[in-house]
């Protein structure tokens, strides 16, 4: 803890079955009050590695801290530490917004009046307060979502674990919880720990992330530093016949030319703001037309594709609209 980490992982891992390895030798190191994003495509080890930090469920081998308590040894302490924001809508229906934040805060034996400050900033910090004592099923998706948000937090936990915060959501009611998430850190000075099929997600909101599979941490970094270890941008053009687009392989000081198309190149260059010149004054030396021209800063969706083989969309897309359409589902009931 002296040098700021709150939670570090030493060869974790986690067996099932005898032979099974969902989470091999991990190794990570978060500190206290960042945004920490673990990205993995379904059945990488995201799940069983929050399952074991939370105390869920034990480690076959490997050791961690949490707040600088063993996860084994003093899983109470860690228990004690953290909240969890589950994917699946947990509030009760039946119950005002109010209500159920007093029920969780009993659970945790918060002392009524502290439960009732607590309540009162929180429901203000997620602009819940106008409908805190309407009855949850009156709620619209993404107001659950900030309420599930908040209900993690009423014994102020140190540590925030948030897993797929924003699933199910429009992009708009997505957005607006990205920010309630960053006041969320800003205010609180919480750890959160953030998973996410949403890489966008993760880029908006992370200040490092760590890209696993196979149970096994591929790389970690800042998204700034995982989408420049792809070294290069991409102009993408579609001109008016193959002879020109064939010609465009011949572009001096590009990286790399490849096929797109019918009539169209991918060319990967170092920096797009300056080779984009060069580019554009090739096609006109040669007269060439050109019917779409692109530019593409790399994202996390191509580092993702770049160090597991596949992308994040393929592997989850049939979970994910699954996974949307309960949420959906339960929203609307």
């Amino acid at each position: 803890m002296m040098d700021g980490t709150i939670i570090e992982t030493k060869n974790l891992t986690k067996i099932y079955n005898g032979n099974i390895k969902a989470v091999s030798d991990l190794n990570i190191s978060i500190r206290e009050g960042e945004i920490y994003g673990l990205a993995g495509p379904n059945g990488a080890g995201k799940t069983t590695t929050i399952n074991m930090l939370i105390t869920r469920i034990a480690p076959t081998g490997g050791s961690a801290t949490v707040g600088g308590f063993d996860i084994v040894r003093n899983s109470l302490a860690v228990r004690r530490l953290i909240g969890v924001v589950p994917q699946d809508f947990t509030a009760d229906e039946d119950l005002t917004g109010r209500e159920n934040i007093m029920m969780v805060s009993q659970f945790y034996d918060v002392p009524k009046a502290k439960a009732k400050e607590n309540i009162g900033r929180l429901l203000k910090l997620v602009e819940l307060e106008d409908a805190a004592d309407r009855l949850v099923r009156t709620y619209s998706g993404g107001m659950r979502k900030r309420l599930e948000l908040i209900i993690g937090l009423v014994h102020e936990p140190r540590i925030l674990f948030l897993d797929e915060p924003t699933l199910g959501l429009d992009i708009q009611t997505r957005t607006q919880m990205w920010n309630y998430v960053r006041e969320i850190q800003q205010k609180l000075n919480v750890t959160i720990i953030l998973t996410s099929h949403y890489l966008e997600e993760i880029d908006a909101l992370a200040g490092k992330v760590s890209i696993i599979d196979h149970g096994k941490v591929l790389i970690t970094g800042s998204p700034s530093d995982l989408k420049a270890s792809l070294k290069g941008d991409i102009i993408t053009m579609t001109l008016t016949d193959q002879k020109s687009a064939d010609l465009m392989k011949t572009v001096p000081g590009v990286i790399e030319v490849v096929d797109a198309g019918p009539n169209t190149v991918k060319i990967k260059v170092e920096n797009a703001d300056e080779a984009l010149p060069r580019v554009i004054n090739f096609i006109s030396q040669h007269e060439l037309s050109t019917i779409k021209l692109t530019v593409q800063k790399p994202s996390l969706d191509e580092v993702f594709l770049e160090y597991t083989g596949r992308s994040i969309r393929d592997e989850e897309g049939g979970m994910d609209r699954m996974k949307t359409a309960m949420n959906l589902r339960r929203a609307r009931q």
